[in-house]
């Protein structure tokens, strides 16, 4: 739904990076070497200064991610799509060896983890976005715009440090997406973390509880990460150097339910540092 912003603004090339950053921020997440990316853009009338600034975009977000451009498909779907409506698709490869990939297998307990930040509300929750901010859309074009950022090269080079166990894209869905690299009958016990100010404007819209807002928006972090105790500080002290905030979310422990999932230390969040 982040398209209805960009035709709204009639701005292509921070969509065209979302999309190549939806599939290549997953594809990283096991430690897979980016290979290629294939993109598909679909429209009622293509309209070329539109698809050649999305094309830009996208090209522009491979190169960034390590990911050859090597083909794509345009189609022209009157009927379809109307105005200046259109949709686009893509997906990207990688390779990893077996016994190299990251996931839940190696996270332990007593394992620290690692919040990146986002650069803001990527492409998840603009259905509520665009009624949120619809009444001053204009006032709001840079953050709503503003394109899902690209981890590949912090991923990369903290695969070159010990103690990275496993990767969580922080996508549709918020905090529901960590317990997918936690082992069963283990949690992920919570501290807070400094909440950018739009996210504390959409709470403050519309009222939701920050059990709510975790479960709907990134609320500033793009991945989090699983790694081991004695390399925290070295994992965090790496990405800041490139350019992204590294924050002590807490801890991965034990627990009772069989499925893993997560928790907040401080359920109220009062001391939340804004």
């Amino acid at each position: 739904t982040k398209l209805k912003v960009a035709v709204h603004f009639n701005s292509y090339a921070e969509v065209a990076q979302d999309l190549v950053a939806m599939c290549v921020n997953d594809l990283i997440c096991c430690g897979a070497q980016p290979l290629f990316f294939l993109d598909y853009y679909a429209s009622g009338r293509l309209q070329l200064n539109h698809a050649k600034e999305f094309l830009g975009g996208v090209r522009s977000a491979c190169l960034a991610s390590d990911l050859a451009l090597i083909g794509g498909e345009t189609a022209e779907m009157p009927g379809v799509y109307e105005g200046n409506d259109f949709d686009c698709a893509g997906f990207a490869v990688g390779v990893v060896d077996k016994g190299a990939a990251l996931g839940r297998a190696k996270v332990n307990v007593g394992d620290r983890l690692l919040g990146l930040s986002s650069s803001g509300f990527h492409s998840n929750g603009l259905s509520l976005l665009r009624k949120v901010f619809a009444p001053a859309m204009d006032s709001w074009k840079n953050e709503l715009l503003k394109p899902t950022a690209l981890y590949v090269q912090v991923l990369q080079a903290a695969l070159k440090i010990r103690g990275l166990h496993a990767c969580a894209h922080i996508t549709g869905g918020g905090m529901e997406n960590l317990p997918r690299i936690l082992p069963e009958k283990t949690q992920a016990r919570l501290k807070s973390w400094p909440v950018p100010a739009p996210f504390l404007e959409v709470k403050k819209r519309t009222g939701l509880s920050w059990n709510e807002m975790l479960k709907t928006l990134n609320c500033g972090l793009g991945m989090i990460w699983a790694v081991s105790e004695d390399s925290f500080k070295e994992h965090q002290k790496n990405i800041a150097q490139l350019g992204f905030h590294g924050f002590d979310l807490g801890v991965v422990e034990a627990s009772n339910n069989t499925e893993p999932g997560w928790v907040l230390s401080d359920p109220s969040w009062e001391g939340l540092d804004t």
